[in-house]
């Protein structure tokens, strides 16, 4: 049975004051996770300690309610939990052997069970997306931990007498004990780094985020957090033909476990090869149940017209969609989004994400999201398996391969030229950003005697998945759970991440196709074209009716002498931004100029909605 928790967790713990004395603080945590889980509320509060939790009632409506508590001789623990378990029954029924008795089948409970047997150890059991709270009563400490891939956010805060900590930024500040407060640090973050974050970087002061395959506990001491996992690459024994075996296993076992729900599932399907391969396993289960699944994809209004084919985006989605539901007994969902519609929302989406963001890409996923909203409640999308398997521009092209730096953001001396005043003396932009890549390449693990070829393949998934693709799942939580919209993503699954980490490149690349391994490992399951389609990335708009109008904002935005944004960005780059269409793109290949301007509005509306103090 799976059971679906879209929810926001939060909590306090603080040893000078009861949090149980402190009730509008926590309601006014809880309400900024409304979108995340609009259903139902709980709290939990003692002399130490509080537990906040909002969550969107699915499955098991009674007994899966949160906070839990569970009595162990004279401890009791309390739990919060944001995710779901793939797992959950082979669990259920190893906890059952050792006694433990379950009331409901919700997966909360088994997570709290798994807590009592095994302490810290139950994270390396679970296979799941989650972010929980833990807290023992008598001892007085508090247990945290996220899913070793990073699907699940959870931000912190070590204040002087205790610690916040939440699903989302917004849940930290709502606290009155903290501010919004920007350092050069920040800024630094917001213009080199952004919208990606340095892993463990909350941008604002003060607060962090537990990285990815951490877990740790919070007492008087403090915090103490380690690392549960990591990809460790061994000698791969396997002949091509067991690899292609395994990877079709690992990949439709994912998804299967994936597909259990009680309420209507869907997939994203942009007729691209993961997205493809999701809605075939999909389809069949579906099928085989009598049921019909449905597929969602997205387009933007004129984009047809606009449309130019480039080294990045060689092709269009529109035949490879219609030839992917043709082979499908799917009921398609074909969303089309107008440009003003998309202006709007970015705005919404740095309220989603609590940052500026990828800019229209966010925006775009924000009002897609929306609308399956409309038809189902849980999707499973595509994520991850481009950095797994390699399929991005600059795994395979040897030149982008071999230059120094993150090979998504090349661009820092461009970046370096729109900070403003004090800022521009005071960040080393090179250093900042060179230190950071360097500390990403020394964290990938690479066997000895491996050649120069695979250490740097090792180091690119190294630095795919700890980097680039964290900031798509900040997107893809973020944006979803906007709308309280379900996103799964089963490339996600570690045991993949752990598979193919050690998997030799030449399979990888077989043929010399990109994710050629993976196309061989589902070669039965997808029409020819589709199967070899040439990698395009999530769309974007090409429409330069939105160039001008992200523009004009800029413009009005740049006139209000007030603007807080000419505190941190020069003036002169932006006039030089909206003039001149360098076409540098500011990360990724789908942030160029219109992206970048885009990023100035959101940037702007960010430091006056969260009402930023610069330090």
């Amino acid at each position: 049975m799976g059971v679906m928790k879209m929810c926001g967790i939060a909590g306090v713990v603080d040893w000078a004051e009861a949090p149980r004395l402190a009730m509008n603080s926590l309601i006014a945590m809880q309400n900024t996770l409304t979108r995340r889980g609009p259903d139902q509320r709980g709290i939990y509060a003692d002399d130490c300690a509080a537990l906040v939790h909002a969550r969107l009632c699915v499955v098991d409506i009674e007994r899966g309610r949160q906070p839990m508590s569970l009595a162990l001789g004279d401890e009791r623990l309390h739990l919060i939990y944001n995710g779901e378990l793939y797992n959950t029954s082979e669990l259920r029924d190893e906890l059952a052997v050792a006694r433990h008795r379950f009331n409901g089948h919700s997966d909360t409970e088994v997570v709290l069970h798994a807590y009592a047997e095994w302490g810290a150890e139950c994270v390396s059991r679970f296979n799941g997306i989650f972010a929980f709270a833990v807290w023992e009563q008598r001892e007085r400490r508090l247990f945290l931990a996220r899913d070793r891939i990073g699907v699940k956010p959870l931000f912190y805060s070590q204040r002087p007498k205790g610690l916040l900590f939440g699903s989302e930024i917004k849940a930290l500040l709502a606290h009155p004990s903290m501010d919004a407060r920007l350092d050069s640090q920040g800024v630094a973050e917001l213009m080199l780094i952004g919208p990606g974050r340095t892993p463990g970087c909350g941008v604002l002061m003060g607060i962090e985020e537990l990285p990815p395959a951490h877990c740790g506990y919070y007492d008087q001491n403090g915090l103490n957090t380690w690392a549960y996992w990591r990809l460790t690459d061994r000698t791969h024994e396997d002949s091509f033909e067991d690899t292609v075996e395994q990877v079709r296993y690992l990949v439709q076992d994912s998804i299967e476990r994936q597909l259990v729900s009680d309420v209507k599932l869907g997939t994203l399907l942009s007729g691209g090869l993961d997205s493809s391969i999701i809605s075939a396993v999909a389809d069949q289960h579906f099928q085989r149940r009598g049921e019909q699944l449905h597929t969602f994809s997205v387009f933007y209004e004129d984009n047809e017209r606009y449309f130019k084919s480039g080294k990045f985006q060689p092709s269009s989605d529109d035949d490879f969609i219609r030839q992917m539901n043709e082979s499908l007994g799917a009921q398609h969902h074909r969303i089309v989004l107008k440009t003003d519609e998309l202006l709007d929302a970015l705005y919404d989406a740095v309220e989603a994400r609590d940052l500026p963001g990828m800019a229209d890409v966010d925006a775009s996923l924000l009002l897609f999201c929306r609308e399956i909203k409309q038809h189902v409640t849980v999707a499973l999308s595509g994520e991850c398996a481009d950095e797994i398997f390699g399929g991005y521009p600059w795994y395979r092209d040897p030149e982008i391969r071999a230059r120094y730096g993150f090979p998504w953001s090349q661009s820092t001396d461009y970046r370096a030229t729109f900070l403003a005043g004090d800022y521009a003396s005071e960040i080393d932009a090179k250093e900042y950003v060179d230190q950071r890549y360097r500390a990403a390449l020394l964290a990938a693990d690479v066997r000895e005697g491996a050649d120069d070829e695979e250490r740097r393949m090792k180091q690119m998934v190294s630095l795919n998945l700890n980097w680039f693709m964290q900031t798509l799942l900040d997107r893809k939580d973020r944006m979803s759970m906007y709308s309280g919209l379900e996103v799964r993503v089963p490339f996600c699954d570690y045991r993949i991440a752990e598979y193919l980490y050690s998997v030799p490149w030449a399979y990888k690349d077989h043929q010399g196709t990109e994710k050629g391994l993976l196309r061989m490992a589902v070669k039965d399951l997808l029409p020819e074209s589709v199967l070899w389609r040439k990698k395009s990335p999530y769309p974007k708009t090409h429409n330069p009716a939105y160039l001008e109008a992200v523009s004009v904002r800029l413009r009005d935005v740049m006139r209000d002498g007030d603007s807080p944004l000419l505190q941190i960005v020069s003036k002169q780059a932006l006039d030089e931004l909206l003039v001149d269409d360098r076409s540098v793109p500011w990360y990724g290949q789908l942030m160029t100029t219109p992206q970048t301007i885009a990023y100035m509005l959101q940037l702007d509306h960010w430091l006056r909605t969260y009402k930023v103090i610069l330090a």
